[in-house]
């Protein structure tokens, strides 16, 4: 499915030459008025249609990771994936303002898209194959890697290999707890990241254990308390999470994806959230499968 790129630019040419023509009659003594963009067409019957002509959008993400989605002092959730979110939004001709942000955790993502609850989701999301079963994927927009987490004077744990028979926290549902549980690990599972601190300090775990990036958020929000360590031991491709059968809108967003690498939207939502701790890299290609 390709959004209607010649309609929008004939339409847009033709309110350039009607303002600009405006801006010619009358005395000369007025302003000339202010262009309007026009708003983005879509293929009729289609979930781009369907969203754009209500002019609002849910999106479901993580409301408790630092740098990638995270609430903040306005009440609404902040970071990489949320800009993420409102560039897709963007494109469907809907503001900021008009985005429904769900809180998605790790263990209801797969049920939120199914039940129709969002839209999209766009939560730290890792695409693997048995994911792919149940929902789509647009992206990767992004590649992580599994680390791990521990206090600040820990020095007996170096690497994935240390926590064998070892007590870790992760969280249910979520890809990194099943490497663990595969790596050999005593896993202590609860729903959020956040909530494996406590234990953490607590001495019930040894570690925590995730891709690096939620790491690296939860250390720099808890500043002298904790470090990661080691280099990460997976891969991890963070997609966009879409109904299973809706090719047309998965590839609609892969298209937004790689408009948004090109023209730096992309590189600019980095650097004003986990770019402040992170150092950009360039994304990865998407997968149109």
């Amino acid at each position: 499915m390709k959004r209607s790129r010649i309609a929008f630019a004939a339409a847009a040419a033709a309110a350039a030459l009607v303002l600009a023509g405006c801006a010619g009659n009358g005395d000369g003594g007025g302003e000339a008025e202010e262009t309007v963009e026009p708003a983005p067409t879509f293929d009729e019957g289609t979930t781009m249609a369907e969203l754009s002509e209500a002019g609002t959008i849910t999106i479901g993400t993580k409301f408790d990771q630092p740098l990638f989605g995270l609430v903040g002092p306005s009440g609404e959730p902040e970071g990489f994936d949320v800009e993420i979110g409102k560039i897709i939004a963007g494109e469907l001709g809907i503001d900021a303002e008009n985005i429904e942000w769900v809180e998605t955790v790790s263990a209801n993502r797969e049920p939120f898209i199914q039940n129709g609850q969002v839209d999209l989701v766009v939560a730290t999301y890792t695409i693997n194959d048995k994911r792919k079963e149940v929902v789509s994927f647009a992206g990767p927009y992004y590649m992580a890697g599994q680390s791990i987490l521990v206090l600040s004077d820990n020095d007996d744990i170096e690497s994935e290999d240390d926590l064998v028979g070892q007590p870790v926290c992760s969280v249910t549902g979520s890809t990194p707890a099943a490497n663990l549980k595969e790596l050999g690990a005593e896993v202590l599972e609860t729903d959020t990241y956040s909530n494996c601190l406590e234990p953490l300090r607590q001495g019930q775990v040894v570690a925590v254990s995730t891709d690096n990036v939620i790491l690296a958020g939860l250390a720099a929000q808890n500043e002298g308390e904790f470090k990661v360590v080691g280099e990460p031991f997976t891969e991890e491709p963070y997609g966009i999470g879409v109904a299973l059968e809706d090719t047309e809108f998965r590839m609609w967003i892969n298209d937004v994806l790689e408009a948004a690498y090109e023209d730096g939207r992309y590189e600019e939502a980095w650097n004003s959230t986990a770019g402040e701790i992170l150092p950009f890299i360039e994304p990865p290609a998407v997968d149109r499968y």
